[in-house]
């Protein structure tokens, strides 16, 4: 290897303590690994709860990081997918069982015998696994993803969750032309659901708590932009979606938003609140109406929705920050000021 065995990273040492820099061991290349020298890694939310216990026990000294893109910079013996220079992206899993019927479907987010996360995991070894909020990652060739040439890496590093996270269900749900679309929600995760949605043809809404962003909504793509805050707009849209996609990490009040939604619509939940939440049965028996939840996307699924991004001229709208800037990055994503996703500039690590 090219490198040490210990790479520069940024971890929290313990739950909820600020992030801090230090070094974690990297695993050697083996057979079909390729090693991947990381520039740029986005910061999603779900990075703040685990960091803070808010999912459960979490493994310390923990790396956060599942949107990573960089560049090969040596390869294992058996590997044929890539090459060293090619630009490349990990998501939020670095392995799965490989056998069950979801990993045989190409599902393998959903691996009957679970999938091993990027990091805040342990790998089949017991080691533990370390994230993107550092200089180098050695992954399994198989969970790794090209980038498209007309993809920044920059701009490409949020789309490895934030926009496969909205790429699946909009495309299992079947959004597109003559279909209405409702995303709530417009940050790191709903900006992309727009500029997705809108480029698969659907008709867009943004349905956000206020109409501060609307200018940005409208010009990616929402055709309309409501505030949750009046009342009035839950009357004025009953009936009125085939689909929401709710990407918030607050409980909401689900009957409600399934007022919004068509006989035989659904509402699909992306976002993670920590809080449970609750239903009356009654807005979904009324009309045959689904509610359903959705978790990132399959390797294969992945690579079709970077390559259909770069189609569309489609990226994340991203901050690049400095990595000593990580934890005030922490506290303007939990205050919402963010336009509207957060990328490690990992050079400055």
């Amino acid at each position: 290897m090219s490198i040490s065995t210990s790479v520069p990273a940024y971890a929290a040492p313990a739950a909820k303590a600020p992030l801090e820099r230090t070094t974690v061991p990297l695993r050697p290349v083996g057979e079909f690994d390729v090693l991947i020298d990381i520039k740029y890694a986005g910061i999603c939310h779900s990075d703040i709860h685990q960091a803070r216990d808010g999912w459960g026990e979490g493994i310390f000294p923990m790396v956060p990081g599942h949107e990573i893109a960089g560049v090969v910079t040596e390869v294992g013996p058996g590997v044929t997918r890539y090459a060293v220079g090619d630009h490349v992206g990990v998501g939020c899993f670095v392995d799965s069982c490989r056998d069950c019927e979801y990993c045989a479907q190409g599902l393998e987010q959903y691996c009957v015998n679970g999938t091993t996360a990027t990091y805040n995991d342990r790998d089949k070894n017991g080691e533990p696994t370390y994230g993107g909020y550092s200089t180098h990652v050695v992954v399994d060739e198989n969970y790794a993803v090209r980038i498209p040439d007309g993809l920044a890496l920059d701009i490409a590093a949020p789309l490895l969750c934030a926009g496969i996270t909205l790429y699946s269900p909009l495309r299992h749900w079947k959004a597109g032309p003559g279909k209405k679309v409702a995303i709530v929600g417009l940050g790191g995760l709903g900006h992309m659901g727009v500029k997705i949605a809108h480029a698969l043809g659907a008709e867009v809404t943004v349905l956000s708590q206020s109409l501060r962003k609307k200018d940005d909504g409208q010009r990616m793509g929402a055709e309309h932009y409501y505030a949750t805050s009046d009342l009035a707009t839950f009357e004025q849209l009953a009936g009125t979606f085939d689909l929401i996609v709710s990407t918030v990490s607050a409980p909401l009040d689900l009957d409600a938003y399934l007022r919004m939604v068509k006989t035989d619509g659904a509402f699909v939940n992306v976002g993670a609140p920590e809080e449970p939440n609750s239903l009356n049965m009654f807005s979904l028996i009324g009309g045959r109406k689904t509610l359903a939840g959705s978790m990132i996307g399959g390797i294969a699924e992945t690579q079709e929705m970077l390559d259909f991004c770069a189609a569309h001229g489609i990226g994340s709208e991203i901050e690049v920050i400095r990595a000593e800037q990580i934890n005030e990055a922490y506290e303007r994503v939990l205050a919402s000021d963010v336009r509207y996703r957060f990328v490690i500039d990992t050079s400055t690590i």
